[in-house]
């Protein structure tokens, strides 16, 4: 029984936004709590897509014994691929989970790489040249067919192939959450230990942090690998996810603008605010793409770009007149903060 146009476009659309949740999640890492503007982001989704398009596909087709190459035959390779997998599914599912870690593995080392500017550089330079090394995934993805088919891409396998049609999505969908939430229950352990007061304590003011014996250099390097590390994995589910990569669907925009949208709107430092603010944004993103073809002969330019133009006017208004978002950051609670809280509840009188 085929699943109904309003069940898959729920589906689709809690899928993509457990995607951007783990994005967002490693970029509010990076922006909101370190105060590194990583406009960079791209490299690293696009480097765990990469991972999903290239390694488990040809892992699967030497265990099934599939010869041919992999890119100039992927559709044949594929297809008898899933065919394996739907009498395998326990390496398919182990396969998954090492192609995880090898894009988290890519992605962390990327961020290792990508981190030098970041110690040396502040503001706009860096910025800048983070966004150049972004734009590299791209370009190397459309030029080398070899990883990921040039500009035809590739089909990625299902892990999934052995369920029936209709319940491939949902199946998917809810892996994805899982993955989501673990990810934001790890983000949270991490940021409200002694490292997440760090990180805030460089964002205010590097010196001041240096001056109490603090490593800045150090944990400017860990937040960027680690948050690299997420993203890829975001990456790697979302080509998983779409069943297939083609690299200029991992542009700037979608993958680098939309995000500092989305945690912009939900609040930086907040990951409350990020989950908020992520699905505002694919909400309406949705519903913008899904009526704009109403609005054609109406506006004076291809209705294809309304959806940019809107969230652009949305990402101005809120940077104009809500910058810290809907969730504002909570302070820290400190001793002297709460040792004063203790005294007041004990000695009220004194306090008024």
């Amino acid at each position: 029984m085929a699943l109904e146009a309003e069940t898959i476009f729920l589906v689709d659309l809690l899928a993509i936004f457990a995607v951007y949740v783990i994005v967002n999640l490693s970029l509010n890492m990076e922006f909101g709590y370190t105060g590194i503007p990583n406009f960079g982001k791209v490299l690293a989704v696009g480097a765990g897509a990469f991972v999903a398009a290239s390694v488990p596909g040809r892992i699967f087709a030497e265990m099934a014994g599939i010869e041919g190459d992999y890119i100039a035959n992927n559709l044949a390779i594929v297809s008898q691929v899933n065919l394996w997998l739907a009498d395998n599914i326990g390496i398919g599912f182990a396969v998954f989970f090492l192609t995880l870690g090898i894009a988290a593995l890519v992605g962390g080392t990327l961020g290792i790489i990508t981190s030098y500017p970041a110690i040396r550089l502040r503001g706009d330079y860096l910025a800048i040249t983070l966004l150049a090394f972004g734009e590299s995934i791209r370009i190397i993805g459309n030029n080398f067919t070899p990883l990921v088919g040039g500009t035809l891409g590739v089909q990625v396998p299902d892990p999934l192939s052995f369920l029936p049609d209709e319940m491939r999505f949902p199946a998917a969908t809810v892996g994805l959450v899982l993955i989501a939430a673990a990810v934001y229950m790890y983000s949270e352990k991490m940021l409200r230990s002694p490292l997440g007061r760090l990180l805030r304590a460089v964002r205010d003011n590097e010196i001041a942090a240096e001056a109490l014996g603090k490593d800045v250099t150090r944990v400017r390097i860990k937040v960027i690998m680690v948050s690299a590390a997420l993203a890829a994995i975001g990456g790697a589910l979302y080509a998983f996810y779409v069943g297939g990569t083609i690299a200029f669907a991992y542009d700037r925009a979608s993958w680098t603008f939309w995000p500092f949208l989305m945690i912009l709107i939900g609040g930086l430092a907040n990951n409350k605010g990020v989950l908020v603010g992520t699905l505002i944004f694919v909400v309406l993103r949705k519903v913008i793409i899904f009526f704009k073809d109403y609005f054609e002969g109406f506006v004076p330019f291809d209705v294809v770009w309304l959806d940019f133009l809107l969230l652009g006017v949305i990402l101005l208004v809120v940077l104009l007149y809500r910058p810290q978002g809907i969730f504002v950051e909570k302070p820290t609670p400190t001793i002297s903060f709460g040792t004063r809280s203790g005294l007041k509840k004990v000695f009220g009188f004194f306090f008024k």
